[in-house]
């Protein structure tokens, strides 16, 4: 092979980048790309990158993988573990882990890439490359998407994309319809009236107010919502203050909110909304609060007949009992605005890359949530193989199933 793919991942996982600062990583895929002969496009919706592979008539088959690392930092332990770090959006300093494995989506995606371009007398058609930036933002794709992705390259009939994920290595897990959640994220600004922290009684606490807001909103999926239904409401972070002293004027709550359709998007939005404006006013607020919407990302839905013919694909590839139904992640993605926008099924799957027997061992003793880290951990560290062979092999035989 041209792409020597330990190294390759290493070289990423080491050297890892926030949403939208994927400037060394696009020039390591740019590098590779050239190698194998690819012409592309840098710089798409920012920091992406962008290849195809016309082999004569046929289909068009996009396969997208995400670039971003995460501000979290390593503590895996591994003789490669990233020590990078990055500035936020916010102008702060933070350590810098691929704790999601973008580095391997991006391997397995190279990988297939140079297989396909080997064995392009089997198969035509074509192929877009789609190396996105900004997944853990939720903005990459829309990014690259309002650059004019689907009107400067073949729009596709289909869209294929995976994600590595705590199963053993060599499982595959897709299931037809909803695969993940839709989610928005949230800033809601609390506004009290700031004061001496020795005269509480001339002030509107904005602590206080967000304390009992935090509290109450972990009613909403408690005693609000069907215990048969899906839904997450979590407060990822919480600012206020500077000083023991001064109490205040403002406090900032960061929401992520989960669900599985937009009836229930709407239904959860509305009782978080009811819930923060009622604290504010319980708590005296001269002002109303302000919400703001970060992010929305709609369900990930696999197309239940793409999602069909590729299971039975996995299967004569890799063997009965390789796909597994993972059920439904209360994760969310991007990938499926490329689709919806386009208006053409998507299959989104996940593949393991835990070592199996010690995800075995953690089943028998009912550890697996304590002993295997999940993806955003920073114990996050697949074993290099077999995964990267089940995730270059995956894809190839995604795209190979559905060109000509």
């Amino acid at each position: 092979m041209t792409i020597d793919l330990d190294a390759l991942y290493i070289d990423l996982h080491r050297h890892p980048e926030l949403s939208f600062q994927e400037t060394r990583t696009a020039g390591v895929i740019t590098r590779e790309l050239d190698a194998l002969g690819l012409e592309f496009e840098e710089g798409v919706g920012r920091t992406g990158v962008v290849t195809v592979i016309r082999n004569g008539s046929g289909p068009v088959v996009w396969l997208r993988a995400d670039t971003d690392g995460l501000p979290v930092e390593e503590q895996t332990g591994l003789a490669y573990a990233s020590t990078a770090r990055g500035v936020d959006p916010a102008g702060t300093d933070v350590p810098v882990m691929h704790a999601c494995g973008h580095d391997m989506h991006v391997t397995a995606l190279l990988g297939a890439l140079e297989k396909l371009q080997a064995t392009r007398e089997e198969w035509s058609g074509t192929v877009v490359a789609v190396f996105q930036p900004a997944e853990e933002y939720g903005a990459g794709a829309q990014a690259m998407i309002a650059d004019g992705v689907l009107d400067r390259y073949p729009r596709p009939d289909i869209v294929l994309g995976q994600h590595l994920t705590p199963l053993p290595a060599g499982t595959i897990g897709v299931r037809p319809g909803t695969q993940m959640a839709a989610s928005d994220g949230l800033t809601v600004r609390l506004l009290g009236r700031g004061g001496h922290g020795s005269r509480p009684h001339s002030t509107i606490d904005p602590v206080v107010m967000a304390a009992a807001t935090v509290m109450r909103l972990q009613t909403v999926v408690s005693r609000e919502i069907d215990p048969r239904e899906m839904a997450v409401v979590t407060v990822g972070s919480i600012h206020a203050g500077l000083k023991n002293n001064i109490i205040p004027a403002e406090a900032k709550l960061e929401l992520s909110l989960r669900y599985p359709d937009d009836d229930a998007r709407a239904d959860v939005l509305d009782r978080v909304e009811r819930i923060v404006r009622a604290e504010a006013a319980a708590s005296g607020a001269e002002e109303e609060p302000v919400i703001t919407t970060d992010h929305t990302l709609p369900p990930t839905i696999n197309d239940p007949a793409a999602t069909a013919k590729l299971t039975a694909a996995f299967d004569r590839a890799f063997g009965d009992g390789t796909v597994v139904d993972p059920g439904m992640f209360t994760g969310s993605e991007d990938v499926s605005w490329f689709a919806r926008e386009a208006g053409v099924p998507l299959v989104y799957w996940f593949w393991g890359g835990v070592d199996p027997q010690q995800y075995a061992d953690a089943v028998a003793a009912g550890t697996v949530a304590r002993d295997i880290p999940t993806n955003h951990s920073p114990f996050f560290a697949p074993i290099l193989h077999p995964t990267i062979e089940r995730g270059v092999d995956a894809l190839t035989v995604a795209a190979r199933e559905f060109l000509a």
